[in-house]
């Protein structure tokens, strides 16, 4: 990505750590200008400093987006268009992930499905004017967790029945979806936008700090460093990557390895699940169809 990216406009979420900010880096070296919506915004300053010590130079603009409440996802969404400037590159970056106990949104979604999944729609769909006008990239953060995944279209909240690991599935095969569709309807009705999807294999970030100790023991023990882990999303994001594409780890489980190209999961080849899934979230979310 050598300064290809120069005056281009790259939003990505989660960007107050991990990969995220490490892939902020990455593109503001790439001379992208940077749209950065956090939650927490002393957090988000103090990645911008880290981002721009690393990339002196770099045009940084912070913005406060809560992707587990709907209205700040309008409020963000909404100042962006009113703006105008067209996007070039979104990557749906931010999750939550194994909270032990069922947890609910602003909006009364299942936290992991609410963020991960509602809320990222949620902005993408509301984004859609913006992306065509940039011809943009967008890539969506899934996990290796969405192989072995399926939707309960009966209760996709998991009000019947909670399990932490199964609704974090549910939450990552939600986005790969979602990124397929978005790609697939693209191609159909001229938008111009390539969507895609990547997951960074096992990789050290805070996420693992709050889950079981038995993951914590597998991350230790197979998780690559985030410089790393951001390949494969940088590949994805990139201008050689096709879209309707998975990418990730090519290494033994897909915990760590070198970037490549993925078989797409069976769990997201079933007849029907991606169109209805992008339904559900026109549905959920409100978006203008």
């Amino acid at each position: 990505m050598d300064r290809e990216l120069d005056g281009r406009v790259a939003v990505v979420t989660g960007a107050s750590d991990g990969i995220g900010r490490e892939l902020a880096i990455r593109l503001a070296r790439a001379g992208a200008d940077l749209v950065l919506p956090v939650r927490d915004q002393a957090k988000g300053a103090a990645a911008a400093a880290t981002i721009r010590q690393a990339v002196p130079g770099v045009r940084i603009r912070l913005g406060t987006l809560d992707l587990a409440d709907l209205a700040s996802v309008v409020t963000f969404t909404d100042r962006l268009v009113g703006e105008g400037r067209p996007i070039n590159l979104l990557v749906n970056n931010a999750g939550v992930m194994l909270p032990p106990a069922r947890q609910e949104t602003a909006d009364g979604f299942e936290l992991q499905f609410g963020t991960n999944a509602v809320g990222h729609a949620a902005l993408t769909l509301r984004l859609l004017p913006l992306l065509e006008a940039g011809h943009a990239r967008v890539t969506t953060l899934t996990s290796a967790a969405a192989k072995q995944a399926r939707i309960d279209w009966s209760d996709l909240q998991s009000t019947r029945s909670y399990s932490a690991t199964r609704a974090y599935g549910r939450s990552k095969l939600a986005n790969l979806l979602f990124a397929l569709e978005l790609d697939r309807r693209s191609r159909a009705a001229g938008w111009g936008i390539s969507s895609n999807a990547a997951h960074p294999g096992t990789t050290r970030t805070n996420l693992y700090r709050t889950t079981p100790g038995l993951l914590r023991g597998l991350a230790a023990r197979f998780a690559q460093p985030i410089a790393r882990g951001v390949l494969p999303p940088l590949m994805a994001a990139g201008p050689a990557a096709a879209g309707g594409r998975l990418y990730g780890p090519d290494g033994f489980g897909e915990f760590r390895g070198d970037p490549t190209e993925l078989r797409l999961y069976r769990s997201a080849q079933r007849p029907g699940d991606a169109e209805r899934l992008w339904d559900v979230m026109h549905t959920l979310t409100g978006a203008p169809q």
